[in-house]
């Protein structure tokens, strides 16, 4: 079997990623040797990175961007199953008992206590950044009992934590597992893999019992398990957790709040059942619930929460944490240029699943953007090598560098040479509906003065991707006669663009035709379109309802849509959520040379986009293709700048460098400005 990308681990990790590769145009299977087995299984799923205090800025940024993402996230997957995930925005209650309360109001800052009526202090309401602690409130004794009647005598108060929530585990695990296969992802259950073929620092295939399976690239998320195929420094810490069920349960819940305790948490369902974890040991994968076990566990939750002695014990279950040694994941790549790694999230593998999920994707489809890089150096495994390690050849593939875009100071921190020129560049490939190209430079076929121009010029810009307007070959509009056998479509991507269309019916009818004239000249899998809905006759400016309309449309029908709209990151968000596999905004009005006039927009957009973002119209020299690429823009499409060049050919060369140095530097990071001089020359050791 062969795919273009294989998953190997069935947990919520694997199954997130999948699901958003395959969400992305790619064609995905994940296999599992026994999914039940996964410790999303055996979580109470609370996403609480505020709740736990996490001390590591890089991680804490991390989850709070995940826990950011969880209201659409579990929404689109619910739209796509009918499901529900159980996400819930409950917040966090943490109590504290005596001397603990006076202790942690003095460790806060002085933040604890009144700062109003009710007994109520805020602490960092409105956090500036996402490593920043999100809101917490903490509340007094009488404040706190009122809040969450039941609670024990022996609290005296506790800190309430609104941005943090929960979700149901296992509901998200059987959504997540619904919504794979309903996208298409191929799911192999009971598979174990024995071997990793290897060779010369890439994966050849799996070894496996069911024969050997293959792929183009790799995603290691085994868990607890990763160590068994990788000489990763992962292990298990086993976790023993119970479920009690409110007796006489209706929709009133007496406990609506998720206990966050001493050595205990408690999370109430909406159903009733409530859960209450987790021990933390270190016995290997030693399997089974113990009486010591779920003994501690009960006092402590009886110990805060009363009522719970007298509810009936409903299920006992275990699980194992997939753990590092600092208990911070193993992200990015690995030492094999097509094998990504996604494993280690120790206790938070829940809430960080959905930024896992889309920070491993960009990563296989080489979509990696500036802030995702700055941040997975952090997570990367070279971490837990000692220097001598990371001096081996098995560092210095390229994938390594440009995917994960390491700083230049993390390298010298870690005695690691610096990516060649050649490492940077080679790994700049385009891809769009999981279709490659090694050009990120587009060039289109009107305005040039003749079909030799054209031709010359296509050529010296060294692009794989010409757009072609299909109403005019159709009517052999002049300057297009010919144009049909004038390029060689066995080289040359043909992007069929509805150019000339006022409506999204229009629009709609000539992407049909489009692609039908690529299967003519023998591009029968060609299903690419670019997307032209204006009825702007003097400003040539694109219909945003039109535009989205028709997108939403020829997606439903099989269509990679690139749509070219103006520089809306709103509409450019709608249109990636539509299915599309691009967005094109236009950087000034088609075909009037002004340059980057809307390079804040763009930018929004190029932070925002899960997709590649090509900026389309308005391009006028070279300096400005490089200046888009350098603001991080996936690839370019020109045509007017070429076509009406005194030397079309010379200028379609001048364009394909200027993309090519605009990703470079992009790669490269550029120094920071600064608002005055900094000498370049020792000032140390001068002759006076």
């Amino acid at each position: 079997m062969t795919s273009d990308i294989l998953i190997i681990g069935g947990g919520v990790i694997g199954l997130a990623t999948a699901i958003e590769l395959r969400l992305r145009g790619a064609k995905v299977t994940a296999i599992s040797r026994n999914r039940k087995a996964a410790a999303a299984t055996a979580a109470a799923g609370m996403l609480a990175p505020s709740a736990e205090r996490i001390a590591n800025t890089a991680m804490l940024q991390l989850c709070n961007r995940s826990l950011y993402l969880y209201p659409d996230w579990t929404r689109k997957l619910e739209e796509i199953t009918g499901l529900d995930t159980g996400y819930w925005a409950c917040g966090i209650l943490a109590p504290v008992f005596g001397a603990e309360g006076a202790e942690g109001a003095e460790g806060a800052g002085g933040a604890r206590g009144a700062r109003g009526a009710g007994g109520v202090g805020e602490e960092n309401s409105t956090p500036s950044t996402l490593s920043s602690p999100s809101s917490r409130y903490w509340l007094d004794k009488q404040s706190i009992h009122q809040y969450q009647p039941g609670l024990s005598e022996e609290v005296i108060g506790g800190w309430w934590y609104p941005d943090d929530a929960q979700v149901n585990n296992r509901a998200l695990f059987q959504t997540l597992l619904n919504a794979a296969e309903n996208l298409g992802v191929e799911i192999q259950e009971g598979i174990t893999v024995k071997g990793i073929i290897q060779q010369q620092g890439e994966v050849k295939g799996l070894q496996t019992d069911a024969g050997t399976l293959r792929a183009s690239k790799y995603v290691l998320a085994t868990g607890a398990w990763s160590n068994e195929l990788f000489p990763l420094p992962v292990r298990p810490v086993k976790g023993q957790m119970l479920s009690v069920k409110v007796p006489g349960f209706n929709s009133e819940l007496s406990l609506s709040r998720v206990l966050y305790g001493e050595d205990i948490y408690i999370v109430p369902r909406r159903d009733g059942r409530i859960i209450l974890g987790a021990t933390c040991e270190e016995v290997g994968f030693t399997p089974g619930n113990t009486p010591v076990g779920i003994q501690t566990l009960l006092e402590a939750a009886i110990r805060l929460y009363p009522q719970l002695q007298n509810y009936p014990i409903e299920e006992f279950w275990w699980g194992f944490r997939p753990t590092t040694p600092d208990e911070l994941p193993i992200l990015g790549n690995s030492w094999c240029k097509n094998l990504i790694l996604a494993t280690g999230h120790h206790r938070n593998g829940i809430l960080l699943t959905p930024i896992t999920a889309k920070l491993v994707a960009d990563i296989v489809l080489e979509e990696t953007e500036e802030q995702s890089d700055s941040l997975l150096n952090h997570f990367h495994y070279s971490r837990f090598h000692n220097s001598a390690s990371k001096s081996t050849a098995m560092f210095t593939s390229s994938v390594n560098f440009s995917n994960n875009n390491i700083s230049s100071e993390s390298l010298q921190k870690n005695d690691i040479n610096h990516p060649s020129i050649e490492d940077l560049t080679q790994d700049t490939k385009l891809t769009i509906a999981g279709k490659e190209f090694a050009s990120r430079l587009m060039t289109g076929t009107g305005k040039y003065r003749n079909i030799t121009e054209m031709q010359q010029s296509v050529e010296k810009s060294a692009c794989q991707i010409v757009t072609v307007a299909v109403r005019r070959v159709q009517t052999n509009a002049p300057g297009h006669e010919g144009l049909a056998e004038a390029l060689d479509w066995s080289k040359i991507w043909m992007l069929p663009n509805t150019a000339g269309c006022k409506t999204a019916e229009e629009a709609i009818r000539v992407a049909r035709l489009g692609r039908e004239m690529a299967k003519i000249l023998g591009q029968e899998d060609n299903n690419f379109v670019k997307l032209e809905v204006i009825p702007d006759a003097k400003y040539l400016l694109p219909d945003p309802i039109g535009t989205l309309q028709a997108a939403e449309q020829l997606v439903k029908e099989g269509f990679a849509v690139l749509p070219y709209i103006n520089a809306d990151p709103m509409l450019a968000k709608h249109l990636e959520e539509a299915g599309c596999a691009t967005v094109m905004p236009l950087a000034a009005p088609i075909g009037s040379g002004q340059g980057l006039q809307t390079t804040a927009n763009i930018k929004i957009i190029i932070e925002n986009a899960n997709i590649p973002v090509v900026v389309d119209a308005g391009i006028g020299a070279p300096s400005e293709a490089a200046q888009a690429m350098e603001m991080g823009a996936d690839a370019l499409l020109i045509n007017s700048a070429i076509a009406l060049a005194k030397n079309p050919p010379a200028m379609a060369r001048a364009m394909s460098m200027a993309a090519v140095a605009g990703r470079l530097a992009y790669l490269a990071g550029r120094m920071p400005m600064k608002d005055y001089a900094s000498a370049s020359s020792p000032l140390t050791g001068t002759v006076n």
